[in-house]
């Protein structure tokens, strides 16, 4: 009875226990949730290949145009305006040696005349010194001749005293005529003597009257104002008649054959223009024709805008400026325009006059072989390139200089070098890259790094 009991419990409990095996089989064995792939992102940025070009080195700077050369004329003698040029007039354009004023010349006339007079009185007083001379010289002999007889004279009476044939008084009378011969004779050698110093006394005199009347001449010739050179009239307060007093400025003039621009350019853009070994001798104590011969190579290009129009110059490097301004940090260097009125075309390009506001270019020689990136590419020190696997990379590079928009690199990049233009943000080293090449900027960045017109 137990024993079937058993049997009917064990039999009751085996569904339950193979039931809580299957289910324990099941559970360790059952498979797991399916799990989708992750895809990579890839982010879509614009690149260019870096390009090598033929630099053009740049520096841009900004001046006053101003006249090379101004005249201030100023009236060096006194006296009336007879006659004024019908042209002087402010903005005139004056001829080199045309007559603008003339003021009465007739008191500097008669002051030569007088002049010329004593001139010849002196030379007159001359002649009549070397008569003198001439006719002291023969009574000299005479008056010597004189003077031996007397001396004979006088010698024979004294003989005859001592033999008593003739008187003391004899011998007196004889004495004194001997003296007085003596006296005649050193008279005339007195007056001998003195004539050398009475000629150059007249030859001083002489060479002062010749003085007085060669300023004479130069006074009667600043009688007549004449332009010194092809110029442009400034403000003319001038009448015919008016009185004009020595030292009075009658009106100033500009000069047509050279305009002049004091440009200000940063010291290290400036620099920029020459190669390592020239920019050793750039120091500030460097001599013009130094200075000259750094930039013979340069090319200058003068600009003005105005309006819808704009004009422009070939002009050179004059010199530079004794001294740099601490304060912005720049270089003035003054560059000329030859013949800025000759060059002039109406409605085109007027004439270079003083106070336009210019702009002034300086390019240096082409430099071969230089690569150029955008400045928006340069991240502090480092830029974004993509390799061969479109991943993106990190670049660490040395900069040359910088010029406008773009960079010049010295070092850390290879020419052809796929470059990132475009913000990465957020910028991952190895990210996947759908690397999109922006031809118009690279082409913009050849064209902006080359000198147009020029060798390259």
């Amino acid at each position: 009875m137990k024993k079937s009991k058993l049997i009917k419990g064990m039999l009751t409990l085996l569904p339950v226990a193979a039931a809580v095996l299957a289910v324990g089989y099941l559970m360790t064995h059952r498979p797991g949730p399916s799990k989708d792939m992750e895809k990579e992102s890839i982010t879509s940025l614009r690149v260019i290949k870096v390009p090598s070009v033929g630099l053009v080195p740049r520096a841009i700077g900004f001046g006053v145009a101003q006249p090379a050369k101004v005249w201030e004329a100023i009236a060096q003698v006194q006296g009336t305006v007879l006659s004024i040029h019908p042209r002087l007039k402010s903005g005139e354009m004056i001829q080199r040696e045309t007559l603008l004023i003339q003021i009465d010349p007739r008191e500097y006339q008669l002051a030569i005349a007088r002049l010329e007079a004593g001139i010849e009185e002196t030379r007159a007083k001359l002649q009549e010194l070397a008569g003198t001379k001439e006719n002291t010289e023969k009574l000299i002999i005479i008056e010597e001749a004189s003077l031996a007889l007397a001396q004979k004279s006088f010698e024979r009476t004294r003989h005859l005293l001592k033999q008593n044939a003739a008187s003391r008084d004899m011998v007196d009378r004889e004495q004194r005529t001997l003296l007085q011969q003596q006296q005649t004779v050193q008279l005339l050698k007195n007056s001998l003597a003195l004539i050398p110093s009475k000629r150059k006394a007249l030859k001083s005199i002489l060479a002062v009257q010749q003085a007085n009347l060669k300023q004479a001449g130069i006074d009667l010739n600043k009688t007549a104002i004449k332009a010194p050179m092809d110029c442009r009239l400034g403000d003319v307060n001038m009448d015919s008649g008016q009185f004009v007093r020595s030292g009075q400025l009658l009106f100033k003039a500009h000069s047509t054959q050279v305009a002049e621009i004091e440009a200000r350019f940063p010291i290290d853009t400036f620099r920029n223009l020459l190669d390592e070994e020239k920019n050793k001798l750039l120091q500030p104590g460097v001599n013009s024709d130094t200075f000259k011969n750094l930039f013979q190579n340069m090319s200058v290009r003068v600009s003005l805008q105005s309006g819808d129009w704009s004009a422009q110059w070939d002009a050179r490097i004059d010199r530079w400026r004794e001294t740099l301004d601490h304060q912005t940090r720049e270089i003035r260097v003054v560059v000329a325009i030859d013949g800025p009125y000759e060059r002039a075309v109406p409605g085109i390009r007027p004439p270079i006059t003083q106070g336009m506001f210019c702009r002034v270019e300086l390019k240096g020689p082409v430099r071969r072989g230089c690569l150029v990136i955008p400045r928006s590419a340069l991240h502090n020190t480092h830029v974004f390139v993509v390799d061969s696997e479109n991943r993106l990379e990190k670049k660490q590079i040395q900069v040359n200089f910088i010029q406008s928009e773009f960079v010049i690199v010295k070092s850390g990049l290879l020419e052809g070098e796929r470059l990132v233009v475009s913000d990465p943000a957020p910028a991952i080293t190895g990210m996947k890259v759908s690397p999109v090449t922006d031809e118009p900027l690279e082409q913009r960045l050849r064209a902006s790094s080359q000198a147009e017109g020029m060798e390259q």
